[in-house]
C-alpha cells in the first residue's frame, strides 16, 4: 500500500502524480470502474483514491455513472485531446522521420497531401546523392502513377478514387504508366496488402519510388511519404529495406499525429 503521508510542497507533486496513475488506469475501463478495484490495482488507499476521484470528478477529467457508481474519463479530456490534435502540425511532426530516412538512404525524401484529386509536395528532404526530379514543395503530381499517390489511394473509399480517376483520367506518362482502371484497382489492392506502394518508372523514366501512407488522429488517411532514387541505385534488395523504413516511419509519424498505436502496429 502506499502510505499516507503529510502535505508538504515534495507530497504535492507526488499527489499530481497519484492523480495521473488513477487517469491512465481509469482510462483503460470502457464501461467505468470502481473505487474498491482501482484503489487495489494501483496500491492506494481507499480514501485516497475517493479523494482523487472527488478531485478529477471537479474538473471534469472523470465522472461517475450514477446507477453503478463507477468512473470512467470525463469531456474535459476530450476538450484536452482535441486542443493537442488541433494544434499538431503535419510538417513538423514528419520532419525528423524524413530527415532520418534522407540520412539512411542518402535519397531524396518526399511528404506530400491530397489535395483535388492530385498530390502536393509539401516537403522535401535532398539526400547526398545527387538526383534530377521534378518535384519540389509546392508542385502538384498525379496519383495514378507515382508510389506517394498510390499510397493514398489505396486507403479512400473506392467510390472516391473513381471520381478522381473520373476527373483526372489515367494518362500514360511513361510506357510502365497503369492506365486502365481495373489495373488501378488491382495495383492499390496490392499496396493494401504490402502496406506500401511502388512506382516503378511510371511518373519518370529512370525513378524508382517506394511510399508509404500517413494516417491522422480520425484514421483518416491524411498524407504519404516517399524515397525516390534512380533506377540504377535501386536493385531489389535495397527496393525491399527502403520500403520497410518508409512503412515504418509512416505509421510512427501517423503515431505522432494521434492515429491509435494499436491499430498503427497492423
Amino acid at each position: 500500500m502506499v502510505m499516507e503521508m503529510a502535505s508538504s510542497g515534495e507530497d504535492t507533486v507526488k499527489s499530481v502524480d497519484r492523480a495521473l496513475v488513477i487517469l491512465e488506469r481509469v482510462s483503460r475501463y470502457k464501461e467505468g470502474v470502481g473505487i474498491t478495484e482501482l484503489a487495489a490495482e494501483v496500491s492506494m488507499y481507499k480514501s485516497t483514491v475517493h479523494r482523487l476521484l472527488t478531485t478529477l470528478a471537479r474538473r471534469g477529467y472523470v465522472e461517475q455513472d450514477p446507477e453503478t457508481g463507477r468512473y470512467k474519463l470525463g469531456y474535459a479530456i476530450l476538450d484536452m485531446a482535441s486542443r493537442l490534435l488541433g494544434s499538431l502540425d503535419l510538417r513538423r511532426e514528419a520532419r525528423p522521420y524524413l530527415e532520418e530516412l534522407a540520412d539512411y538512404s542518402h535519397e531524396v525524401v518526399h511528404l506530400v497531401v491530397l489535395d483535388h484529386g492530385e498530390v502536393v509536395y509539401i516537403e522535401k528532404v535532398e539526400g547526398d546523392e545527387t538526383i534530377r526530379m521534378h518535384s519540389r514543395v509546392g508542385a502538384r503530381a498525379p496519383v495514378h502513377c507515382t508510389g506517394v499517390g498510390k499510397a493514398i489511394l489505396a486507403y479512400l473509399p473506392e467510390e472516391d478514387v473513381k471520381s478522381i480517376v473520373e476527373r483526372h483520367g489515367l494518362p500514360a506518362h511513361t510506357p510502365y504508366t497503369i492506365t486502365r482502371w481495373l489495373d488501378l484497382r488491382d495495383e492499390l489492392q496490392r499496396v493494401k496488402e504490402r502496406g506500401v506502394a511502388m512506382d516503378l518508372e511510371e511518373n519518370e523514366l529512370g525513378i524508382i519510388c517506394v511510399a508509404a501512407p500517413i494516417w491522422d488522429h480520425t484514421g483518416r488517411v491524411c498524407a504519404s511519404l516517399s524515397i525516390s532514387a534512380p533506377k540504377m541505385r535501386m536493385p531489389e534488395e535495397r527496393i525491399k529495406d527502403l520500403a520497410d523504413r518508409v512503412r515504418r516511419a509512416g505509421l510512427a509519424i501517423s503515431a505522432r499525429l494521434g492515429f491509435p498505436s494499436a491499430v498503427a502496429s497492423r
